[in-house]
């Protein structure tokens, strides 16, 4: 069985025993987390949600907080010395799904 969720404004097929990399979520290493936008479930029978499916939840176990490599932007302006070097690390939440209620 797999579900799609949605978190942090995008959408993740899961299943149980997955473990997936979301936008930061405000829990701590070990907390159980439960996702309920869910807008699809498969497996022996489909549910559709419009928007969401009523009733379905994705439950699951934050297994780390923790920061993205670091992208670096760069811009300058030719022939005027002028140069801009920027970084950006995005913050993350690892989450090892557990059981998917349908």
């Amino acid at each position: 069985m797999y579900a799609i969720i949605v978190t942090g404004g995008k959408q993740y097929k899961v299943e149980a025993g997955q473990a997936i990399y979301v936008e930061k979520l405000d829990a701590a290493a070990g907390d159980k987390v439960t996702f309920d936008q869910v807008v699809f479930v498969g497996g022996d029978t489909t549910k559709v949600g419009t928007p969401t499916v009523d009733g379905a939840t994705v439950e699951g176990t934050v297994e780390k907080q923790g920061r993205d490599r670091k992208v670096v932007t760069f811009k300058y302006k030719a022939k005027k010395g002028q140069h801009t070097k920027k970084g950006h690390r995005q913050p993350y939440t690892k989450v090892t799904i557990d059981t998917i209620n349908a």
